[in-house]
């Protein structure tokens, strides 16, 4: 991704790992209004590198570990919880050993597609957060501020509506192309905005097109009682029976938009200081907000379809990571996939366990999660200004 990260032909060769470096050097006037006593910032620039606290670069490796030995744990629990509880060790067993029983057909065939569709749809949804606050440098940016969740919703309505389409299967691909079609909308809406501007306009553009095409959306369903119906088990966010073929039409978009979110670390590190930082620093700013929505667009809009919308994992992971990791995007992006997954996880395990013998879709479980998260943001940041 040489045109992202200013070109070794251009002689920027080694700008990614000067990018750390430059942004030391830049004078503490570059540190937001918001920052706090031990040096980390509770708003403005999610990128840029904190005076002081996270984790040293020694104890990334070793908090990796512990998160992905925890979403292993969360994995063999979820193949165990539900309507009929699996022992871990018989869990276990039947994962190595198909032996026919009902226990294997449980774990094999209802939990396991649901419990991996949790972790990739998770993964991908924290990590679209990080780059949509590092994009917008608006801390409380989460993903279907770019009008995915909305474009997904109307386009799902239509399939159903209009075509009669009602299986995951087929509704999936209206899903994902109404994502895409609706953040295209808004990239093109702001692609023309001042520097200074952009991520203002982008939050504004976002919010009045979900609201248009919400709007369109509760008028069909009002005067279509087939289409809500078959819409309203979707619009929930749920990840009880989608199937191995949401899971497989999902994952190649998702694989690529992570690859590009991973690999825009740095530049999006150098974007945090500033557009005018940025570009002095050798960054092609226009490629690399391009690059940061075309991820969102894959990530996002896959999930959408994959599972229907499931707000605030897009919020919630990426400001635990930041107390803990510290401002640094490299590690963040890193982190937010087992992140993620761990919060999905456990947000689809407490719905299976507080409503027995029925149960919690995880769209729902996230909201009561992730509302009060929002609430105590917004007012953390107005004590923050005063």
């Amino acid at each position: 991704m040489d045109h992202i990260s200013g070109g070794a032909g251009s002689g920027k060769a080694g700008f990614v790992e000067a990018v750390p470096a430059a942004a030391e050097a830049v004078p503490v006037a570059a540190e937001p209004p918001g920052a706090v006593g031990d040096g980390r910032r509770t708003d403005g620039p999610p990128g840029a590198r904190p005076r002081s606290g996270g984790l040293r670069r020694g104890q990334h490796l070793a908090a990796l570990v512990v998160c992905l030995a925890l979403v292993v744990l969360l994995v063999l629990t979820s193949l165990g919880v539900g309507a009929r509880g699996i022992p871990l060790g018989t869990v276990a067993r039947v994962l190595l050993q198909d032996d026919g029983s009902p226990e294997a057909i449980i774990v094999r065939q209802l939990r396991m597609p649901r419990t991996v569709l949790a972790v990739v749809v998770g993964a991908a949804l924290a990590l679209a957060g990080v780059v949509m606050q590092a994009i917008t440098r608006n801390p409380l940016a989460e993903p279907g501020i770019v009008g995915v969740n909305a474009g997904a919703s109307f386009a799902v309505v239509v399939a159903i509506a209009a075509f009669h389409v009602t299986g995951v299967s087929g509704y999936i691909w209206f899903a994902f192309a109404g994502a895409v079609l609706a953040a295209l909308v808004v990239h093109t809406l702001t692609s023309g905005a001042a520097r200074g501007h952009h991520h203002t306009r982008l939050v504004l553009a976002g919010a009045a097109l979900s609201a248009s095409l919400g709007a369109c959306t509760g008028i069909i369903t009002m005067f279509n009682t087939t289409a809500f119906d078959s819409y309203r088990f979707w619009v929930v966010g749920a990840l009880e029976n989608r199937g191995t073929e949401a899971l497989t039409a999902a994952v190649p978009f998702i694989l690529v938009g992570t690859l590009v979110a991973l690999a825009l670390g740095p530049s999006l590190n150098a974007l945090a200081l500033g557009d005018e930082t940025g570009a002095a620093l050798g960054l092609r700013v226009p490629w690399v907000r391009a690059a940061g929505f075309l991820s969102i667009m894959l990530l996002c809009g896959a999930s959408t379809a994959a599972a229907g919308p499931i707000a605030f994992v897009g919020l919630v992971v990426p400001h635990v990571l930041r107390l803990v990791l510290g401002p640094d995007l490299r590690p963040l992006l890193a982190f937010a996939l087992p992140g993620g997954a761990v919060l999905l996880l456990v947000s689809d395990i407490a719905g299976r366990v507080l409503a027995p013998p029925g149960e919690i879709e995880a769209g729902i479980v996230t909201a009561f999660i992730g509302a009060p998260a929002l609430l105590w943001l917004v007012v953390r940041r107005k004590e923050t200004a005063a």
